[in-house]
């Protein structure tokens, strides 16, 4: 089953984030059984060339590669699912025509202005073209004021499939620091807010969060959750080894959250 397939079916999927350009950790990542498993080209220190070996790895390893791109831009985002992206997140969505552009950008005609040519996805699917479109999720993140002003016209806008949370620039637009903020009412409005929102329009919530997380964003009615990443993860559990080998507590690791 695809993503779309497994949110039609109303079940929760949990994802890994990856920043690092590495086949082997991909397939690694997608070994452990995640749903999906996203090449970060936004902030992950990897760009095009890098994610055609990730999205290899992530299919060899037994799950979903999706991709989060730079910016909404059509031409990265067509590349990225000509790789055999099955979801492209798209960062920074504000608006109704910022959402229609990312839709245009990821279905073929008559839905949408993708160029066709999947030079990697065509050759794991004969009938890929076909089923393009029902196939491929689109994924644009709402993470500023603005969005959450404009959300459910957002929402409304045809082929949107699912909205991804960025909870650090959420609190930034909110005016708070960066990361996941559940002590502060504004946060955890937004977030009801935006699963609200979704419910409304039958549109998938999701959001970057944590193992830790994730019960409490299940409870808040977000059904795509990402809860972990691999730099974290690589940090966290090098830490805490190095802390036990010197005998001392565990350090303080990082939370950042993006």
């Amino acid at each position: 089953m695809n993503l779309r397939e497994l949110w039609a079916d109303q079940q929760p999927t949990f994802g890994a984030w990856l920043s690092v350009a590495s086949t082997a950790s991909a397939e690694a990542t997608a070994r452990v059984g995640f749903d999906y498993v996203c090449a970060d080209n936004q902030h992950g220190a990897m760009d095009y060339q890098a994610t055609v070996g990730i999205v290899q790895g992530v299919l060899l390893g037994g799950s979903r590669p999706i991709a989060r791109v730079p910016w909404n831009e059509p031409g990265i985002i067509g590349k990225m699912l000509d790789a055999g992206a099955e979801g492209v997140v798209v960062p920074m969505v504000n608006t109704v025509a910022e959402a229609e552009a990312v839709v245009r950008a990821c279905r073929y005609p008559p839905l949408g202005a993708r160029s066709y040519g999947p030079v990697l996805a065509g050759i794991r699917s004969g009938e890929y073209a076909a089923g393009a479109n029902a196939n491929v999720a689109v994924i644009p993140m709402i993470e500023t004021v603005q969005a959450l002003q404009n959300i459910d016209d957002i929402l409304a806008v045809p082929g949107v499939d699912a909205i991804y949370v960025g909870p650090a620039d959420l609190s930034l637009s909110l005016g708070l620091a960066p990361g996941n903020n559940d002590d502060r009412a504004e946060f955890t409005e937004a977030l009801l807010t935006i699963t609200a929102a979704c419910r409304r329009a039958g549109v998938v919530p999701g959001i970057h969060a944590s193992g830790a997380l994730a019960e409490r964003r299940l409870q808040q009615g977000f059904q795509m959750i990402t809860t972990s990443a691999d730099l974290l993860a690589m940090r966290t559990r090098m830490g805490e080894e190095l802390a036990q080998a010197r005998g001392a507590e565990r350090p303080a690791g990082s939370t950042a959250i993006y």
